[in-house]
């Protein structure tokens, strides 16, 4: 499992949750084939296998799809047309250096002040930072500076003193490469001064996760999303190399052969990107929309499993599916598209669970901005799970900052009232007792506690969707075992033909059961 956990603290990023179960929705029959249930269910949502399944649902990637419907389809042309300008829209340079690179990390510890984040201690910030470090291939981290600073937001973040120490131990250490400094975005002027100062290429917060972002984005709609998010960098650096033409990019001397100077031109290239950028995600979040309301029609039961990143959402989530195509990878990050996978509940009701981005501390805003369009399907679930790492040494503050984030998202209340907990990695805190009302504790690398799991998600699941399991006495000769057939999903017919009548074990809903009983009443 992990190595390395991350802290967290409130006022950060990302998912959400549901309780107090508002209307339940109808429920039509179920496939009992989860296999069967997911390639309908992808056919429906437009959402990618899963890093094991190595496929991706139509839809997902922005490629054509047909619905069956005009609303649907396009023009051959038209589509063609759309994927060529959206992979132009995907061409990019590499925002970190390639290959391996030795990295001090620098990390200002703020004593007080607005700039204090709350919660939290200098230690677990470093861990994180840490952490975001090896998730990069060819990076390690070969020293580690804990600088106390009272102005993180000023030009050189340090006073002139510790800059100069700072300055003196980095260009005494051939061996390291480059610097990660732990805040959350540089100034162009700032990065370029500290370049200078310490010899070496340095790397804010912003940009890490950014190069993270877009080496794990899989589906189109993703990797568009982080060109949205790199937006901001690309105009700094375009800001920060006028700056170092010593200002003539905007001098009316360099006009270009449009009237505009060369500055003006840079800056219109970059609006219209990101109008072509969102209108491709918009595209794209309309066909989702349209294929999500087939999928609601088709009434499976979905789970969205949130967290933490790296707090084992992927491995619960293989654990409960028991499919050996999942490979959670131990790094931040690892999943950024919303993936989905069947499985089977007690009673044998197939349900989707919906593998999610996990949350980060200090996530910059327009990351957050670019992402929350992933998450609108998280909105549409029946049942949102908050996976938690209990063994980190700061759970409670990165259960206070989910939380927190969940309530910016705007999802439906009840879905938020009616969250399941699960405080995942209990094998690694000896005596682990949840305090949170209908909490399971689980430890889903070794399938503990899994079976109480699968019952709360059965009885959470079922309330919300307005499903109960019945068994019902249905006469052989009669239309009745024919109507459950059609209108609720038959889980086990026992057959008595000597008395005439079967025993019928079934998931239907309270409006069909309504039907039922005014129907064949007695």
């Amino acid at each position: 499992m992990w190595a390395v956990r991350a802290a967290v603290r409130p006022g950060f990023w990302l998912f959400r949750v549901a309780r107090d179960c508002g209307a339940p929705r109808a429920a039509p029959p179920l496939s009992p084939c989860p296999e069967r249930a997911l390639a309908a269910f992808r056919g429906g949502l437009g959402c990618p296998e899963g890093r094991g399944g190595g496929g991706r649902g139509p839809g997902a990637d922005g490629r054509r799809s047909r619905t069956g419907g005009k609303e649907g389809e396009e023009e051959p042309e038209a589509a063609e047309e759309e994927e060529e300008e959206e992979e132009e829209l995907l061409r990019r340079d590499p925002l970190l250096p390639a290959g391996t690179q030795r990295v001090c990390l620098v990390h200002p510890d703020v004593k007080c002040g607005p700039g204090k984040p709350p919660g939290t201690r200098a230690e677990w910030q470093v861990v994180e930072a840490q952490a975001l470090v090896h998730t990069l291939d060819g990076w390690s981290v070969v020293d580690t500076v804990v600088v106390p600073t009272k102005t993180p937001d000023r030009k050189l973040v340090f006073g002139r003193g510790t800059l100069e120490r700072l300055t003196e131990k980095i260009r005494g250490s051939p061996e390291i490469t480059a610097v990660f400094l732990n805040v959350e975005r540089m100034a162009a002027p700032t990065k370029k001064e500290l370049e200078a100062a310490w010899g070496v290429q340095v790397f804010d917060r912003f940009t890490v996760v950014l190069h993270i972002f877009r080496c794990n984005a899989r589906t189109k709609e993703a990797r568009l999303q982080v060109a949205l998010a790199e937006l901001p960098l690309l105009r700094s650096h375009l800001k920060n190399n006028v700056s170092h033409l010593g200002g003539r990019g905007r001098d009316s001397r360099h006009i270009m052969g449009s009237g505009e100077s060369f500055m003006q031109v840079q800056e219109r290239l970059l609006k219209d990107k990101e109008a072509k950028i969102r209108k491709a995600l918009d595209r794209l979040r309309r066909k989702r929309l349209l294929l999500g309301q087939q999928r609601r029609r088709r009434e499976f039961p979905v789970v969205s499993v949130v967290g933490y990143t790296n707090c084992g959402k992927t491995t619960l989530i293989k654990a409960l599916t028991g499919d050996a195509a999942i490979q959670p990878r131990d790094q931040l990050f690892a999943t950024l598209d919303v993936t989905a996978h069947a499985g089977w509940l007690p009673s044998r009701l197939t349900v989707i669970y919906m593998d999610t981005i996990g949350f980060l501390s200090q996530l910059p805003h327009s990351l957050v901005e670019s992402f929350s369009a992933t998450l609108e399907d998280v909105g549409h679930s029946d049942l949102i799970v908050h996976v938690r790492d209990v063994s980190h040494p700061e759970t409670e503050l990165q259960k206070a900052s989910v939380l927190s984030a969940l309530r910016t998202l705007q999802l439906p209340r009840p879905l938020l009232h009616c969250m399941v907990e699960v405080p995942n990695k209990v094998d690694l805190v000896p005596g682990y007792i949840p305090t949170e009302p209908g909490a399971v504790a689980v430890s889903a690398l070794l399938g503990l506690g899994l079976e109480k799991l699968k019952a709360r998600l059965e009885e959470a699941v079922l309330r919300a969707t307005g499903r109960r399991v019945l068994t019902l006495r249905v006469g052989l000769a009669g239309p009745q075992l024919s109507w459950l057939h059609q209108e609720a999903a038959v889980q086990a017919v026992d057959v008595r033909p000597e008395a005439g009548v079967a025993d019928v074990k079934v998931i239907i809903s309270d409006s069909a059961y309504g039907r039922f009983r005014k129907l064949f009443p007695g």
